[in-house]
């Protein structure tokens, strides 16, 4: 299924721009595979006169703090990277988010989430690859300052949030988002930063603060 699925994809690269982002990406040696498949399926596509796009970008998820942990490898091997909060932070805390009686734990605010998705940001922008960001947190109007003031600089957002977000990175400066990120990153428990982060919201976009 999953070679049906690629030569699929590469098909239809042919007809316009198209990428392949690899998800739940835990080891190096998963995403090799993953890549010599690929090459496999190319291979058979050029031996029978199939065009695609030879240049196609392959990114990953980042959603498995094993992922993190390794990073600095990861970005030698893709294109770009997308950040899966809703998994991370689920993996990370070891909290099951669809289950009512530990969903209270689930924590985007955590500290160990936040250093987490701030090495992740580091790791790109050295490389330097894309880097996008994904899940609730992304759409949560609390926390653009800090993913801005973090390095990031793409969102990928439901089409209902856009003009909440839109309107916090028009109401702020870099300097500002990048002042509130080094506050945070020296706090210690979730509580404190997203207290924190509220505040910020209020002061710079009162209308969202609320």
């Amino acid at each position: 299924m999953f070679r049906t699925q690629l030569r699929a994809v590469l098909r239809a690269s042919a007809l316009g721009k198209v990428q392949i982002m690899f998800p739940l990406v835990s080891t190096l040696m998963e995403l090799r595979h993953a890549k010599l498949v690929l090459a496999d399926v190319m291979e058979d596509l050029d031996e029978h006169g199939i065009e695609f796009d030879r240049g196609l970008q392959i990114g990953m998820m980042v959603e498995v703090p094993a992922a993190v942990m390794m990073i600095d490898h990861f970005v030698g091997e893709v294109d770009f990277l997308s950040i899966g909060t809703n998994d991370l932070i689920q993996y990370t805390l070891a909290v099951d988010r669809s289950n009512k009686d530990v969903v209270g734990l689930y924590n985007p605010a955590d500290p160990a989430v936040l250093k987490l998705i701030s090495t992740a940001i580091q790791a790109a922008s050295r490389r330097p690859i894309p880097v996008n960001l994904c899940g609730q947190m992304s759409g949560n109007p609390t926390y653009t300052m800090l993913l801005l003031g973090l390095g990031l600089r793409q969102f990928s957002l439901a089409p209902s949030v856009i003009p909440e977000i839109k309107n916090v990175c028009r109401n702020v400066t870099i300097r500002q988002c990048e002042a509130v990120a080094e506050r945070v990153m020296g706090m210690e428990n979730a509580r404190d930063i997203k207290t924190y982060l509220r505040g910020e919201l209020r002061k710079h976009v009162p209308e969202l603060g609320q």
